[in-house]
């Protein structure tokens, strides 16, 4: 037990100085979200950049290592949009704000450190193919169905556009663009800007984990509770489950596994609340699932870790 805080609570640690510096005045939400521009808008996609221009793409793209982490995603999405509006009575179209909270796991700021923590950098393959899909995959899900049930009964023509901008607009995602471009091209690049991106990609975490710390502290828990701890648990164990279940039947190696599991295992991500925010439906609830879930997620990883091999 000791061992698996050890990987958990540096992470959780990081986020809380975030969180008190805040809380404490000493670092303003002014501050937090310029901190956030910076690291998901410049570092993040520096890091992904980098991996994936050195990534094995032949080796990580394993399709039932992707299979078993996106089943999962896609049960959590409908589980969280049919309960959400057929047990807690939410309109379809925060219905299906809810349903991207339990599609989109914290697959980057946590899933990411836990995994090396526990496992070490060489265990991160699956972890970065995942990663590269992760958001490309989620938006396009969420955004297609939401624009289906706000446009019933009306024109769809414009939609691939929407959803098109909308993922292409994301900085993480040019970072993943142009780490598969130089990997499928082996374009030279020259040493002193590898350098220069490996000083910015050694900041990019820490960074990002107090960032969100601070994010977190102006996430205050509204809304109704039971939708947020049904958010919660399906984030939680159900898309970890049946992610397992699916690693299992597809045979995935033991490694993958461990990737699979963590990174299915994480609170819903800030892009949760954003893209509630972005439609103005569900926003108090989805800040508070994530923030709830963030903070439970010491428990769950915990208990997900000591159970994996």
């Amino acid at each position: 037990m000791a061992d698996l805080l050890d990987v958990i609570l540096p992470v959780f640690i990081v986020i809380g100085f975030g969180y008190a510096a805040t809380w404490s005045g000493y670092f303003t939400g002014a501050l937090s979200d310029a901190l956030m521009k910076f690291t998901q808008g410049f570092a993040i996609p520096c890091l992904l950049y980098r991996a994936i221009s050195t990534l094995d793409l032949g080796q990580s793209f394993d399709l039932a290592t992707l299979g078993a982490f996106y089943g999962g995603a896609v049960t959590g999405f409908v589980v969280g949009t049919l309960g959400a509006r057929h047990v807690f009575g939410r309109p379809w179209e925060d219905a299906v704000a809810i349903g991207f909270c339990a599609l989109f796991s914290n697959s980057l700021l946590l899933g990411l450190p836990i995994t090396e923590r526990a496992y070490g950098a060489d265990a991160l393959e699956a972890n970065y193919a995942i990663i590269a899909l992760h958001s490309p995959f989620c938006y396009m899900v969420g955004i297609t169905v939401m624009e289906i049930v706000r446009n019933r009964g009306g024109r769809i023509a414009a939609l691939p556009g929407k959803v098109l901008r909308a993922v292409f607009r994301n900085a993480l995602n040019v970072g993943l663009a142009l780490g598969f471009v130089v990997n499928l091209t082996d374009a030279p690049v020259p040493g002193v800007l590898d350098n220069a991106i490996d000083m910015v990609v050694r900041a990019a975490l820490p960074a990002a984990l107090f960032g969100l710390g601070g994010v977190l502290y102006r996430y205050r828990p509204e809304g109704d509770l039971r939708t947020i701890l049904f958010i919660v648990a399906v984030s939680l164990i159900l898309h970890p489950a049946v992610s397992w279940g699916l690693g299992h039947l597809f045979g995935v190696t033991q490694s993958a596994q461990r990737s699979i599991i963590v990174t299915a295992a994480m609170a819903p991500g800030v892009n949760a609340y954003v893209f509630a925010d972005m439609y103005g439906r569900a926003r108090r609830v989805a800040a508070s699932a994530v923030l709830i879930g963030t903070g439970l997620t010491i428990l769950t990883a915990w208990g997900w870790l000591s159970i994996l091999p």
